[in-house]
């Protein structure tokens, strides 16, 4: 009965205290009602009646009262109260009331006012909120168990408030929005806020009371599940990371609030903190052994983080692998890692079929478990990463693309070095990059670095400058003394003579003819007039284009036969350059005989890759516009030898007059006196001499030569070969034909299993939307377009390469615009009709 008594005195005095404010017009009385709801509120009391008419008062009243006066906040007896009352008695009752409810209620007072004083009154309060640690309140209150007892409703738009402020207060201000309710502003207070919990809970465990960290644990998790960990992270992680240093009450604390993260938000909170941690120690200290009793911090950790996601840096491996192999508890895992690891390293499947930046990853991460494994561990693991080696390395050294290829090298003779087969350790040739590098420096264990700037472990400043007295000291000791003659010693003061020029003198003299050339090449074992007849080949078969065309054949045989065996300098890039003069010179028969011979048995792939790079080479100098010099030299027009006698000749006298016209001319302005001069393009008249010879027999496998089969780093050049046929044959008759014949090769092989070929097929493609006449588009093409670009927009979002992607969407701007230019055209349209 006393208890109802007292509700129901609660309830009459903030029912009389509303009617006052409503209706009332005299400041006293209203300054009055306004200090009673004080009262009310005022935790001060002097008995235990009051005291329980305030519990009363928050508990059923304390919302109301708010939202009574965020409803009368235009009222006239507010804005007759002086700036000190309203801060007294109106401001007061938002500030020092239950923080959970003030926070919710001023939210929605916000989310209601339009524009206005009033609203900027609200944002005022709002901010004095925010900066008085009422947030700290609030998080203390239920650590505490005192708060309310709330529903699963109530928490969660509680939750929603505080993790999602910025957003409210963005999407109601817009552009007017203060500068504390931006999110870099916000979650950092927010992250000082919870350390500050978090400390007070530490002092109430050393005190015997207890605390509950579930609320805290709910909140943090609903700031990172919504995208700010990073901003939270970088304000907890380095404290947390101190302050568990030296104090096990703050490990506990630490290892409970992880403990407490609801599962859906665990892989949202784990891998910020990782990148946020300076190292392995820190990162255990803070969460214990989480991944050996949470299962979903299990899976983040050793799997999504390691094996499914690719984004992380190094640092970031490290200190996951270092993690689990820092306890005995969480050794297991890490066995199992990198078990995982071996796997997905060794599969041929994900060796076609995922990103290069993930092959590297995962690479990364297999060496750096590897590394950390003891001599009993490597003892037991043995069989496995022998297979994994094997394995493996087959799956990367198949692939046509050289980045694979060397990261399977580079973790080959890691994984040999580490295993120490026999004393066996593998070995490789390749040109060593920044990934190999990287690679090779994961071998050598990182020291553990994750001290705080409080806890400096080096040597002071007076240490390092002692230390660099005594090296400097040291260093003048070993220097030799100077000797007091050098002076005196006029010979190096001598200017050494120039000798960048000299050639050597040989007693051979290089062929003048091209017949010399063949019989040199086929049949003389003097190296050094074999290396003079490929050194003058070149300049031969471009000075004498019709001795050129008599042997062309046989000479482009005899070039694609000979091997190095003399080991002359620059032999490739000499062989291949006479190749293409060769080709330039005499285009129809030499390209039909290299066509045919890539088809042919018996060759190796390095030559048929000699080969299409011949074509290309020669296709694209053939596109090229002609020089005078060298239209001298190709011209078949001959010219009599007799030397004009300087007057005789009428270039002279034309040169005199010009000058003259132009020296009594007048202009305002003028423009190039050297216009460029038309040239033809030789490369149209025999582009299908080059391309459609090519289509042909690429799908008939031979013994040692198989395009839709082994040898797709063949076909990816093939097909990248026609691609820059059909490139250089714009605006030339048969581009249309080459067009649709290439689209028509390449839609068959369009969802290869490798990189190369299907960067190929989508270079093709690009190549023919450019190419290709816009006109024959819609008319040639029109049934195959929209599932082209259909596939197009497939390969776009969801290939594995980034290649791939980026040609993709360059496919689909060329193919709109040229659709868009032939729909606007009207005379296209009724052509086509």
């Amino acid at each position: 009965m006393e208890t109802l008594t007292q509700s129901s005195e609660v309830r009459l005095s903030v029912g009389q205290c509303f009617r006052t404010l409503s209706m009332s017009s005299a400041q006293d009385d209203v300054i009055g009602a306004l200090q009673t709801l004080n009262s009310l509120l005022d935790t001060q009391g002097h008995n235990s009646g009051s005291s329980v008419h305030q519990q009363e008062f928050r508990r059923s009243h304390y919302t109301r009262t708010l939202q009574f006066l965020i409803s009368h906040i235009q009222a006239d007896w507010l804005h007759n109260l002086t700036e000190t009352q309203c801060t007294q008695l109106w401001d007061r009752l938002f500030i020092h009331g239950p923080p959970e409810q003030a926070l919710l209620v001023l939210m929605e007072g916000i989310a209601q006012l339009s524009p206005s004083s009033s609203l900027d009154h609200l944002l005022s309060i709002t901010e004095t909120f925010l900066q008085s640690g009422r947030l700290t309140d609030l998080l203390w209150s239920y650590c505490l168990g005192t708060g309310p007892a709330d529903s699963p409703q109530f928490r969660e738009a509680l939750l929603g408030r505080i993790a999602a402020l910025p957003d409210h207060m963005a999407n109601k201000l817009q552009l007017n929005n203060r500068t504390l309710f931006l999110p870099q502003n916000y979650y950092p207070l927010l992250a000082r806020e919870i350390l500050t919990a978090l400390e007070r809970t530490c002092q109430a465990l050393k005190g015997g009371s207890d605390c509950s960290l579930t609320f805290v644990a709910q909140t943090l998790g609903k700031v990172c599940i919504q995208g700010h960990s990073g901003l939270v992270m970088a304000v907890l992680a380095p404290q947390l990371s101190k302050h568990t240093r030296t104090d096990m009450v703050w490990q506990r604390v630490c290892w409970k609030l992880t403990e407490n993260v609801p599962h859906r938000w665990t892989d949202s909170v784990l891998p910020q903190l990782v990148q946020a941690v300076p190292g392995p120690g820190a990162l255990g200290r803070i969460i214990g052994n989480l991944v050996v009793s949470n299962k979903k911090a299990q899976f983040v950790i050793t799997h999504k983080m390691l094996l499914l996601q690719y984004k992380y840096e190094t640092q970031v491996l490290r200190v996951v692998l270092g993690y689990l192999a820092a306890d005995r508890e969480r050794r297991p895992l890490l066995l199992q890692v990198l078990r995982s690891l071996c796997q997905a390293w060794a599969n041929p499947s994900a060796v076609r079929h995922t990103p290069l930046e993930q092959q590297m990853y995962i690479s990364k991460a297999l060496l750096l478990s590897v590394g950390l494994l003891n001599d009993s561990e490597l003892k037991d693991l043995r069989s496995e990463l022998l297979q994994c080696l094997l394995g493996g390395m087959q799956s990367h050294l198949d692939s046509s693309m050289v980045q694979i290829r060397r990261i399977g090298m580079v973790v080959g003779e890691c994984l040999s070095s580490r295993m120490d087969i026999n004393g066996i350790k593998l070995k490789f040739e390749y040109d060593a990059d920044d990934d190999t590098q990287e690679l090779l420096s994961l071998m050598t264990p990182a020291t553990e670095d994750d001290q705080d700037p409080e806890y400096p472990t080096r040597m002071d400043s007076q240490d390092l400058c002692e230390e660099k007295t005594s090296s400097i000291a040291s260093q003048n000791e070993c220097s030799p003394p100077k000797s007091k003659d050098s002076d005196l010693d006029s010979d190096d003061e001598l200017t050494p003579y120039d000798m960048s020029c000299d050639q050597k003198l040989s007693q051979s003299s290089p062929p003048r003819y091209l017949r010399d050339c063949i019989e040199i090449l086929t049949s003389s074992d003097d190296a050094v007039r074999v290396e003079l007849s490929l050194n003058v080949a070149e300049n031969l078969v471009r000075k004498n284009p019709f001795a050129t065309k008599e042997i062309s054949v046989q000479m482009t045989k005899v070039l694609i036969h000979i091997e190095n065996k003399f080991n002359i300098d620059n032999f490739l890039a000499l062989r291949q350059a006479t190749m293409v003069a060769l080709t330039v010179t005499d285009c129809i028969p030499v390209s039909q005989y290299l066509i045919t011979e890539f088809y042919s048995l018996n060759y190796s792939l390095r030559q048929r890759l000699d080969i299409l790079e011949v074509l290309a080479l020669a296709a694209q100098e053939l596109s090229k516009s002609i020089s005078n010099k060298t239209d001298t030299c190709m011209s078949v027009v001959s010219t009599s030898d007799l030397t004009l006698y300087p007057g005789d000749n009428p270039e002279q006298w034309r040169q005199v007059i010009e000058k003259r016209i132009q020296s009594k001319t007048k202009r305002l302005t003028k423009g190039s006196t050297h216009p460029l001069k038309a040239a033809p393009n030789r490369y149209a008249p025999v582009a299908g001499y080059f391309f459609f010879p090519l289509l042909r027999n690429y799908d008939k496998p031979q013994v040692t030569f198989d395009l839709l089969g082994s040898d797709h780093l063949i076909l990816g050049r093939l097909i990248h070969t026609l691609g820059l046929f059909m490139h250089l044959a714009l605006n030339a008759p048969v581009a249309a034909q080459m067009g649709c014949a290439l689209l028509d090769f390449v839609w068959t092989v369009r969802y290869h299993s490798e990189q190369t070929v299907r960067r190929g097929v989508l270079f093709a493609v690009c190549a023919v939307f450019l190419s290709m006449p816009t006109q024959n588009l819609l008319l040639d093409l029109g049934d195959q377009l929209f599932e082209t670009r259909a596939w197009l927009a497939d390969v776009a979002e969801g290939d594995a390469d980034s290649d791939c992607r980026n040609l993709a969407i360059q496919s689909l701007v060329l193919l709109d615009k040229g659709l868009k230019k032939q729909l606007q055209d009207p005379q296209a349209l009724s052509l086509e009709s």
